[in-house]
């Protein structure tokens, strides 16, 4: 009997279920919530961090810009990923975070406690860090914490007429945010390349992107890629992404990958400005069909030819699988073409049909789109329309 007993001890240590050693200390986010829960300004408390995006509009909007400065600069990592918090204001407290962040890991490439692979690492922090520091970038949401979060804003999100945001799939951290080689294949590239094809579509226009890497996603191939847990928690965080977005311009949602079940699970929720929801290469939605989504916003799909996406099982069993392949015709979405595109994450390739048909659907030219081999009349009539043949 002692021998499974040591097992089963083993693996419940090891999944964390039983506590070991100390408790670890809070990192820079941690501790500056902290700080903030007990905070003041002009002898008013600050607003629960988790406050409807309006409450928090309402009390910055009651702070004079030297207080709300003075808040930006004591606590960046709060007001800079804080929904309802002033746009710029929350530009200038991630530009402190991220500098805050590069320091330490400046710090930590010479900390001689840490692995000569942990040094390593630092350094590629720091020199992301650095580069994301690069003069007229901005940041909507910034996160060192694990791997890390961000969301990078392209084009003047406060005036613009129609609005962009990129979800991204597996592996999406700060060290994989954007790349030199593949760079249309990062969430940072992928939102630059459709905010340069949006601004060729409609250069009269004001167009906004955001490449919203602002989730915990699964790393790799492992079993969490499998399930909806990531992904549902990733759905509460872009609804509420959504719903903080300055103005009233329609909102239309490019989803890559596993991002298209963070879609999926926050489709019924998300704010009625919500136009238009695009997967590319989807593993599915969590659902059988478009109707089950729920949502009153037009729905598209497409898939490359030689995307291996296509070879995994669209199924769900329970918690595995992410259920129908949104670009089969039996789902009900809109089916875009893709050529020029190649493989899994081509999408975003400059002169590739997918990119010129995923801008159309940003700046709301959806008459113009090409549709996919074999289907004909992908351009909706109307939001809600529904073809009989689908």
């Amino acid at each position: 009997m002692l021998l499974p007993l040591l097992l089963v001890f083993a693996v419940l240590a090891t999944a964390g279920w039983i506590a070991r050693g100390a408790e670890a200390e809070p990192d820079a986010f941690e501790r500056q919530l902290r700080a903030w829960d007990h905070g003041t300004v002009a002898g008013v408390p600050l607003p629960d961090p988790e406050a409807r995006p309006a409450r928090v509009a309402a009390f910055f909007d009651g702070l004079s810009e030297d207080l709300r400065r003075r808040l930006a600069d004591r606590y960046p990592l709060v007001v800079g990923n804080l929904p309802g918090a002033p746009v710029p204001l929350r530009y200038q407290a991630n530009r402190a975070a991220l500098a805050d962040a590069r320091d330490a890991e400046r710090r930590r490439m010479h900390d001689e406690r840490l692995s000569p692979t942990g040094q390593r690492t630092a350094g590629r922090l720091m020199h992301r860090y650095e580069s994301m520091l690069t003069d007229g970038r901005q940041f909507l949401s910034f996160d060192p914490t694990g791997r890390g979060r961000a969301a990078e804003v392209f084009g003047d999100l406060e005036r613009a007429e129609r609005i962009s945001v990129v979800v991204p799939g597996v592996d999406t951290q700060l060290l994989t945010f954007e790349r030199t080689q593949g760079k249309f294949h990062a969430p940072s590239g992928m939102g630059e390349a459709l905010y340069a094809q949006e601004r060729r579509l409609a250069p009269g226009s004001e167009t906004a992107v955001i490449a919203w890497a602002d989730y915990d996603s699964p790393v790799g191939m492992a079993m969490s890629a499998a399930t909806s847990e990531l992904a549902g928690e990733g759905a509460e965080r872009l609804t509420a992404a959504v719903a903080a977005l300055p103005g009233s311009a329609p909102v239309a949602l490019f989803c890559h990958s596993y991002g298209s079940v963070v879609c999926g699970m926050a489709a019924s929720d998300l704010p009625g400005r919500v136009s238009d929801i695009a997967v590319a290469g989807s593993p599915g939605m969590r659902v059988s069909t478009v109707t089950e989504l729920e949502t009153p916003a037009r729905v598209w799909a497409m898939r490359a030819s030689d995307d291996w996406i296509a070879d995994v099982p669209h199924l769900a069993i329970g918690p595995l699988g992410h259920g129908t392949d949104p670009a089969d015709p039996s789902f009900g979405a809109r089916l875009l073409g893709t050529g020029g595109a190649e493989g899994h994450s081509g999408y975003f390739e400059p002169g590739a049909a997918s990119l010129r048909n995923l801008a159309r659907v940003g700046v709301g030219t959806v008459d113009d789109v090409t549709c996919a081999p074999g289907v004909a009349d992908c351009p909706p009539l109307a939001p809600c329309a529904r073809r009989a043949s689908m």
